[in-house]
Formats: C-alpha cells, sequence, structure tokens
C-alpha cells in the first residue's frame, strides 16, 4: 500500500471514529438506563477480547501493567461521568467540557512525560473557557447545565489521566490489548462501587441499543482510532477528534431538540477553533 493510501485510510478511520463518538447522545438518550449503567455496559463489550488476548500478552513490564490499571480507573471514572453529563443536561454543554481534556493533556505532558511545553496550548486556555461561558445557559435557561458542565468537566480530568498512562502502557502492549485489558479493570471497578445501580433495571430494545453502542462506539470506535492514529500521527488526530464535539452538537439540535442560541454557537466555534489551533502546533 502506497503512502497516500495508507494516509487516506487512517483519516478515514479516524474521522469515522471521532463522527461515531459524536452519536453517543442519541444511544444514552434513547437507551432507557443510567449513565451508570451505559457505562459499564460500553466497558463490557469493550472487555470482551481480552479472553483471547490475556493468554497472548506479557505482563512482565511492571510499569506498563501499573499504567494499564490507572487507565482502567481513569475510564471508570471518566465514563460514569461523562455518560452521566449526556444523561442529566444539555448535549453541547456535557460535550464540550468533557472536550476540555485535549487541552489539559496538552498542559499537563511537559510535566508528566517530559515533552515539550505547548504554546498554543497555554493561548488557547483562556478562548476555549471564553467559549464555554458563551455556550452554557444562563439565569432560568440554565436548568440542569451547570451539572451536566461539572460532570463533563471532572470526565474530562479524567480522559487526561486515560491518555497520559496510555502512553506508557503502549510502551509494553499493542493498542486492543490496552483497549480491552484496561475495560476489564474500569467494568470491575464499577460494579465494585455501584453495584446494582450499574447493572441495567430490566433487559428490553434500550439495553439492545446500549450494546450496539457499546459495540460500535465503545470496541470498534476505540479500535478504528487506535488504527488510525499512527498512520497519520497525533496532530491531526488532535484535530480530527473535534469531529465528536460537533456532530454531537449538530444531533443535540437537530435530533433532541435542544435550544441553541448565537452566543452558544458562537462559543462552539471558539472552543472547536481553538482546539484545533492548538492540536495543529508543531
Amino acid at each position: 500500500m502506497s503512502v497516500d493510501s495508507t494516509r487516506r485510510l487512517g483519516l478515514a478511520t479516524v474521522c469515522v471514529a471521532a463522527s461515531a463518538w459524536g452519536t453517543w447522545p442519541l444511544f444514552v438518550r434513547h437507551g432507557g438506563q443510567g449513565g451508570l449503567v451505559v457505562g459499564f455496559l460500553t466497558m463490557s463489550v469493550m472487555a470482551l477480547p481480552a479472553l483471547w488476548l490475556v493468554p497472548r500478552s506479557d505482563f512482565r513490564d511492571r510499569g506498563a501493567v501499573l499504567a494499564l490499571v490507572v487507565v482502567g480507573v481513569a475510564d471508570a471514572a471518566n465514563v460514569a461521568l461523562y455518560f452521566s453529563a449526556l444523561e442529566r443536561g444539555p448535549v453541547v454543554v456535557a460535550v464540550l467540557t468533557h472536550y476540555l481534556a485535549p487541552l489539559l493533556v496538552a498542559l499537563t505532558a511537559p510535566l508528566v512525560l517530559s515533552e515539550r511545553p505547548s504554546r498554543r496550548a497555554r493561548l488557547a486556555l483562556p478562548v476555549m473557557l471564553v467559549g464555554l461561558f458563551l455556550v452554557l445557559p444562563r439565569g432560568e435557561d440554565a436548568g440542569s447545565a451547570p451539572w451536566a458542565g461539572l460532570l463533563g468537566a471532572g470526565s474530562a480530568l479524567f480522559y487526561a489521566v486515560l491518555v497520559l498512562a496510555s502512553r506508557r502502557a503502549a510502551v509494553s502492549f499493542p493498542p486492543l490489548a490496552v483497549v480491552s485489558l484496561h475495560a476489564v479493570v474500569s467494568a470491575l471497578l464499577l460494579l465494585l462501587v455501584f453495584r446494582g445501580k450499574a447493572l441495567p433495571t430490566q433487559l428490553d430494545g434500550g439495553v439492545a441499543l446500549l450494546l450496539v453502542g457499546a459495540l460500535l462506539n465503545g470496541l470498534a470506535g476505540a479500535w478504528l482510532f487506535n488504527f488510525g492514529l499512527p498512520r497519520i500521527g497525533a496532530q491531526l488526530t488532535g484535530v480530527l477528534t473535534y469531529l465528536e464535539p460537533l456532530v454531537a452538537a449538530v444531533l443535540g439540535v437537530a435530533v433532541l431538540h435542544e435550544p441553541f442560541s448565537a452566543s452558544m454557537a458562537l462559543g462552539l466555534g471558539l472552543m472547536l477553533g481553538a482546539g484545533a489551533w492548538s492540536a495543529l502546533e508543531r
């Protein structure tokens, strides 16, 4: 396969993965279950390949194993908070606060991974905060938006930890192993902490819909993303992931009929633009 063909394939798989993730609000809202249940079902489906991977994996790198456990703990908190944010509040608020994560990674990577500091990330932070202020409903229209924002921002913090720890785990584990093995830890932790709250209240079509979402957006989406990442590089991948909040915002307005004002559109543009500009830094 030529270099151009490989690059086009990488672009296609990352775009498909990021766009698919933007459909999560539809699965959450129509699944009829709480955010904790969505998170547990997603992690359980993502953990299925571990049955095949565990006997074939080398666990001698203790640092990578510890990082894998950290990824599992962080992702358990991430999905619990993020899906709860989608369940409770406006989609655009939940998704955009969650997408503070790439910026947090860029700001903390120099401290944790000894990478070169990102000048653009420091400049983009205040712009994204202004954009977030414009997106958040105020006054009598606020409703559950503040809760969705807090939950989304909390998920961003844990997602940043997940990304940083994944870098260490990937030293000794291939992408599918990182995706699936950490999901075992995440699913068990969600079940241990939340017990019955993480389990479906009834087995119906809504649960089947969530399982489809977990298979497509969770397992397949994560595999497509990790397949495309090395073919186009982290820089362009970081920009393309902003398709997720864009798709989610459009679906929130067009399908879920959520309100969307001119100031919210401006805030959305500021956040997406600043995030993409930061990700494009050499």
